[in-house]
């Protein structure tokens, strides 16, 4: 197999496995969220606003499971969870900052005209 041929298959494999992770309607906007700093679930919801709280969870979670988020609980009365990017999670901001400047090109493009 050809060199072009193996960088293709695997640039292939290795995008398949980050859309595994930011795949749906909701893990990019939540992270996006948790860019702009720690927050606890409540905040996410209100940044988010068409998010069900059930989705929210379902996707922290998933996200958690990534390696992407952490949860950290503090022992307060009422319990307080706070969720944050973990150093992978932070890996991305790059590629966010980027997909935000294609979307707002493409609003220009698409949708402005």
């Amino acid at each position: 197999m050809s060199q072009k041929k193996k960088a293709c298959k695997y640039n292939l494999m290795v995008s398949r496995d980050t859309l595994e992770v930011i795949q749906g309607k909701w893990r990019l906007p939540i992270i996006i969220s948790l860019i702009h700093g720690n927050k606890r679930f409540g905040e996410i919801q209100r940044d988010i606003s068409d998010i069900s709280p059930k989705m929210l969870s379902q996707e922290l979670k998933a996200l958690e499971m990534n390696k992407i988020i952490n949860r950290t609980l503090y022992d307060s009365m009422p319990v307080t969870v706070e969720y944050s990017l973990t150093p992978l999670g932070l890996s991305m901001e790059k590629m966010l900052d980027e997909l935000i400047s294609w979307g707002i090109h493409f609003r220009n493009e698409i949708i402005g005209k």
